[in-house]
């Protein structure tokens, strides 16, 4: 039984790692197109496409939302710092317009609109473009909610690109609002960093959440193990793999951002990122932890249900050893024969047989108590 619950729990988990492989897997293209061509592969074609823009420098501020391309070309060209948040990135004609505007490489355009890219950073003779990815955990549902998050930076300004509204900056959006914040007296690479703070940031917060959860679970395993908790420890492990697989390539981003001389990320932001290198690697230990809790709670469950199955069965072995000599004496009195001496005594029944299936009884109780086997 045993075994073949063990099987059933190694198909379950390979059938858990394919659904996670298909989360990170990149959807084929087109074939026959050349490199460059924009083909969104997500499934937020339905959302709407907004565009907000924050400007500022150490005295100014100001943030809309873009109702007209035209008003991107205006904040393009001044000196103040631009952060372009773009809500939606399945509207390929949108995609174009922006690409031609701020010039941004084919290659890059390609892989913001293809959202299943791993964290990465490459730069190109016209800008810096960075990938992340953001996770939500949600409370009620206990899932891990992940979408690709795209940077473009240039001296003077950062377009960040995202599939749908809602996101984990808005402590960075505080931060530009007050006067006389460190942000305010930087440029635009000093909020790529706070950007990226952030999202690393976020994965403290989603790694506390996992944490509690995985305690509990790890309690309820070793005290009452449940079937339906083998699906919590299938989904526990499918989250530590989502995140493993985005921050792994990550701290390769943060580290080639920190160690390399790029003409838009000064000397100074660099020290910043040498803290979110450090925080990765904070991040990293914890969650190799935690997936060496999960993949030992597998064997807590076997344990437990095994220790369980044999506790019922020890239970069900005495009770049946019990009633072994009882039915050896039962079956000797129910034989059909014509002489049996004890039958012509009158007391034989009550005294003889009962008593000496209690006495029986009740020595081997004693004597199972004194082998301490219940």
């Amino acid at each position: 039984m045993l075994l073949r619950q063990s099987k059933k729990i190694q198909i379950q988990t390979k059938r858990q790692l394919r659904k996670v492989s298909r989360l990170f897997k990149q959807k084929p293209k087109q074939i026959g197109l050349p490199p460059g061509t924009l083909v969104y592969t997500g499934d937020k074609e339905k959302e709407p496409v907004s565009i907000y823009l924050m400007e500022y420098d150490q005295n100014t501020f100001s943030e809309k939302k873009i109702e007209n391309i035209s008003e991107i070309v205006l904040s393009k060209e001044n000196e103040k710092v631009s952060w372009f948040v773009i809500n939606g990135v399945h509207d390929i004609q949108l995609m174009e317009k922006l690409q031609n505007l701020f010039n941004i490489h084919p290659l890059a355009m390609e892989d913001i609109v293809h959202t299943t890219q791993r964290p990465k950073a490459e730069e190109y003779p016209e800008h810096l473009f960075i990938v992340l990815r953001m996770f939500v955990y949600d409370d009620e549902s206990r899932e891990l909610k992940n979408e690709q998050v795209s940077l473009v930076l240039d001296n003077n300004y950062l377009l960040t690109f995202l599939e749908d509204p809602g996101d984990v900056f808005n402590p960075v959006r505080d931060r530009i609002r007050k006067e006389g914040t460190k942000i305010r007296n930087n440029k635009s690479d000093f909020l790529t960093y706070s950007l990226i703070d952030a999202v690393v940031d976020s994965y403290f917060h989603i790694l506390e959440k996992l944490g509690e959860e995985i305690e509990e679970l790890e309690d309820r395993l070793i005290a009452q193990p449940q079937r339906e908790d083998l699906q919590l420890v299938h989904r526990l492990r499918r989250n530590m793999i989502l995140l493993r697989k985005s921050v792994w390539p990550l701290r390769e981003v943060v580290s080639l951002l920190q160690r390399n001389d790029h003409n838009v990320i000064n000397q100074s932001t660099q020290i910043y990122l040498r803290d979110v290198y450090d925080h990765l690697i904070q991040i990293i230990d914890t969650i190799e932890s935690y997936r060496d809790m999960i993949v030992g709670m597998l064997d807590v469950y076997l344990s437990s249900t095994s220790n369980k199955l044999n506790e019922v069965m020890k239970v069900l072995t005495i009770i049946s050893t019990l009633f072994i000599p009882l039915t050896f004496l039962a079956g000797v009195y129910g034989m059909n024969f014509n002489y049996f001496p004890e039958l012509e005594m009158k007391w034989m029944y009550p005294w003889g047989f009962w008593s000496i299936s209690i006495m029986v009884s009740l020595g081997m109780i004693i004597f199972f108590k004194r082998k301490k086997w219940f």
